[in-house]
């Protein structure tokens, strides 16, 4: 999964018909090159990538004077499914990295509200399932035979593991109090 698919596909049905420039534009106000990784580049590439697989279509071209002529594009009904199949992934996942996830919580606003709760409390459960299993880790860790060290990643990944589910649990619940605007 790619959370730049993700964002350029999120970006150009946000605005409705994009090129390049608007997208990446929107993108750097959002710091996504910060914590998603996204350059220009990718970007670019995203865009005729998922034109050429039918996930968006052009629209136009446009001369620039500030460089080649830019192609607009719009979200076709397949990229609208793969928009939804990828949102859905990074909000219901606990197996999901950090660029998807915080890929989909910036696009949360293009899913209704009972199927995020839905998606968040489907993540919740498999986050939660991870709990015990890295427990016993830490506590079985000197019957392994592994130096004793090693069981400092047990404890780093608990305290990322229990980081999410109180994030998640708290996501919920600020969704099922009505805050944030959401496609209902």
């Amino acid at each position: 999964m790619s959370a730049t698919r993700m964002l350029v596909l999120g970006v150009v049905k946000l605005v409705g018909e994009a090129h390049g420039y608007v997208v990446r534009r929107e993108l750097k106000s959002w710091s996504a090159d910060s914590w998603a990784n996204v350059q220009p580049g990718s970007i670019y590439h995203a865009l005729k990538s998922l034109a050429k697989d039918g996930l968006l279509e052009p629209v136009g071209t446009e001369e620039s004077d500030e460089g080649p002529a830019r192609t607009t594009y719009r979200i076709t009904a397949a990229g609208e499914h793969e928009l939804d199949d990828l949102l859905a992934h990074a909000l219901a996942d606990a197996t999901a990295g950090n660029d998807e996830v915080s890929a989909g919580v910036a696009m949360l606003n293009l899913v209704p509200r009972k199927q995020a709760v839905v998606l968040l409390r489907n993540r919740l459960a498999g986050l939660e399932g991870q709990l015990t299993p890295t427990r016993h880790g830490i506590a079985s860790m000197p019957e392994m035979g592994k130096p004793a060290h090693v069981s400092e990643l047990f404890r780093l990944w608990l305290v990322h593991l229990e980081g999410q589910v109180r994030w998640t649990r708290e996501l919920i619940d600020r969704l099922e109090a009505g805050e944030y605007e959401l496609r209902d």
